[in-house]
């Protein structure tokens, strides 16, 4: 490991980043280095704006991943190297707007039904009958799991937040029969070692090979099966407000989303449309 590397994941942890997202910026940094072929430390402001443009019109990356890479390239500059560069302040990436996937609750049982692996099986369960994040799924431990209060405590979430989610009784009969099948001990979805958390990369490549042998069209991530518990809880009735709690959302407007995609709300908006043109 390099000194500029050791700096920064000191200074990522000092300032409260998750782990993901650590290994995200120093993914983001490591790729500008190869473009490169050389330390970070020895590439110019000039180089940096030429390496966004490079992104955006040469590999035309999405939006959100060129965002990973500003976000990544300001903390190392900024906060690492102490670089108060104009160009970090000048590259705007515009927000898309996209709705989200939802899946319905067969296609939900369809998909999970073909995982295999046992541990990503279950993780990929929590995710949405919990409404959890796949860092917040892979990360837990036993203990979080409170059986005489039917909830998941859920540690560290977004923003290093905790809070405490609904456990439904079939998922906790299904945690159960799994802790009896692997008796876990540190982690409740220990990787292959069983010294660290199972890594998220291979829950969701488990994901996508199970997505693949299904009869689904739709494309599926883990954060899929996180959009489609905020929608089926708002089909059945529960107040926006409390989704937003649930799913650890710091403003609504992230939560109000759901409205665009689900089914119950649409249904509404049809039947008081059908009504006011009735006699057209």
């Amino acid at each position: 490991m390099t000194e500029l590397k050791r700096r920064m994941i000191q200074d990522m942890e000092l300032h409260g980043l998750l782990p993901g997202t650590q290994k995200t910026y120093l993914e983001a940094v490591k790729n500008l280095a190869r473009h490169y072929k050389r330390s970070p430390d020895l590439i110019s402001e000039q180089e940096i704006r030429d390496f966004f443009v490079y992104l955006t019109k040469t590999r035309r990356l999405a939006p959100s991943t060129i965002r990973g890479y500003l976000y990544a390239t300001k903390f190392l500059y900024e906060k690492t190297l102490r670089r108060n560069w104009p160009v970090l302040r000048l590259i705007r990436v515009k927000r898309t707007k996209k709705l989200p996937v939802v899946l319905s609750p067969e296609e939900v049982r369809h998909v999970l039904g073909r995982v295999r692996r046992p541990q990503a099986r279950m993780s990929l369960t929590l995710m949405y009958a919990c409404g959890l994040r796949v860092s917040e799924a892979t990360h837990l431990r036993a203990g979080d799991i409170d059986s005489r209060r039917m909830v998941v405590n859920v540690r560290g979430g977004k923003g290093n937040k905790d809070r405490q989610v609904p456990l439904p009784t079939r998922t906790l009969e299904q945690l159960r029969a799994y802790w009896r099948q692997h008796r876990p001990q540190t982690w409740l979805f220990p990787s292959t070692n069983g010294l660290t958390a199972i890594d998220s990369g291979s829950v969701r490549k488990c994901l996508q090979a199970a997505a693949r042998h299904s009869d689904i069209t739709k494309p599926i991530a883990c954060h899929t099966l996180r959009h489609s518990y905020a929608t089926h809880l708002l089909d059945r009735g529960v107040d926006i407000r409390v989704i937003q709690a649930l799913l650890g959302h710091r403003s609504i407007k992230s939560t109000l989303i759901y409205t665009h995609v689900s089914h119950s709300t649409l249904q509404a908006v049809h039947g008081t449309i059908d009504d006011l043109t009735a006699h057209l």
